[in-house]
């Protein structure tokens, strides 16, 4: 492979800016189809974003001759049946989050890619961005000494896609989604501890709905333990009043600790002897342009990237056994 022409399956609102110009930024990279299956809303992405292609249907664009990896940004009920498909195609894939709706799909996916001999990429680029690498950093250098405990706080009240059911936002729709919007959000935070200290070896908990806004769980309480000993808590809830407002995960240890945001990008501070220390830090413009620069780098050079399909498959395991007791 001597360039990497991309098309997008499913070019909505994460595309627009998260990730979507990034394809044209990456050296040896293009954007050369979408795909959606309102075919006007796929025009309009392409003329916007000057995309020479757009199709309505995904077999078409796997298809097309010109595009020659795939990224599925369709909700995580197709994310399987399109990367399998775009992988028996000889196509590599590089798929959002959560990897897929289930851990049986994500299973079959790693299988198929390793059949086919087809790289599979899952989209969680806090594993390339300044700050959480900052709080890598300052755990492997030992600023908090050995570390103890890795713990999530994330509660927030609903928001308006949320509440109104008369037309659903799908992330609140577990045969759509998976799970509720616990699985769209405890993703990217599960799957970055899982960065730091290993897969999650075990993992208990509940799910409540407690909100009664939605059928899905809204409520997520858990304890879980990564492969180097590393154990944990997890508190979530989106149908919070506003005063208990949280987004914080901290990793303590023998000597300090660290904490940051896992959704706001605010400073990551470190406490230890030497007091409180800020490290502020600038995320890319596209904020997954460092993964998918890394997963191009992968493709034309094997280079390393950070993506760890096995990982991303334990944490839909880790959510699974939490929300469903699988």
């Amino acid at each position: 492979m001597k360039k990497v022409n991309w098309g997008i399956i499913g070019c909505g609102d994460v595309t627009e800016r998260k990730s979507g110009p990034a394809f044209n930024k990456v050296d040896g990279s293009h954007l050369v189809a979408v795909m959606r299956r309102n075919g006007a809303l796929a025009a309009d992405y392409a003329t916007r974003h000057k995309v020479p292609k757009w199709y309505n249907d995904a077999d078409q664009l796997i298809a097309d001759g010109d595009v020659n990896a795939i990224y599925v940004a369709t909700p995580p009920s197709t994310h399987a049946e399109y990367a399998i498909k775009a992988m028996k195609a000889g196509k590599p894939v590089y798929v959002e989050k959560p990897m897929a709706a289930t851990f049986a799909q994500c299973q079959e996916m790693i299988q198929v890619s390793k059949e086919t001999g087809i790289a599979l990429f899952v989209a969680y680029y806090r594993r390339s961005l300044p700050g959480f690498l900052k709080v890598k950093e300052l755990v492997d250098e030992g600023h908090i000494g050995t570390p103890l405990m890795a713990n999530i706080r994330l509660t927030r009240p609903p928001i308006t896609q949320e509440m109104n059911l008369k037309v659903p936002t799908w992330r609140i729709d577990p045969s759509v989604a998976g799970g509720g919007i616990f699985y769209d959000l405890a993703s990217h935070q599960l799957d970055f501890f899982s960065f730091v200290f290993g897969d999650i070896t075990s993992i208990h908990g509940f799910a409540t709905n407690g909100g009664k806004i939605y059928k899905a769980e809204d409520t997520v309480t858990a304890v879980y333990q990564f492969t180097n000993g590393v154990t944990g808590t997890g508190s979530w809830s989106f149908v919070t009043d506003p005063s208990a407002q949280e987004d914080v995960m901290e990793i303590i240890g023998t000597k300090g600790k660290v904490v940051f945001s896992g959704f706001g990008h605010e400073p990551v501070l470190l406490y230890n002897k030497k007091g409180e220390l800020e490290f502020p830090y600038m995320n890319p413009e596209n904020i997954q342009y460092n993964l998918i620069k890394q997963v191009v780098e992968k493709l034309l050079h094997n280079k390393p990237c950070v993506s760890d399909v096995h990982a991303a498959a334990r944490v839909n395991w880790a959510m699974e056994k939490v929300v469903y007791g699988e």
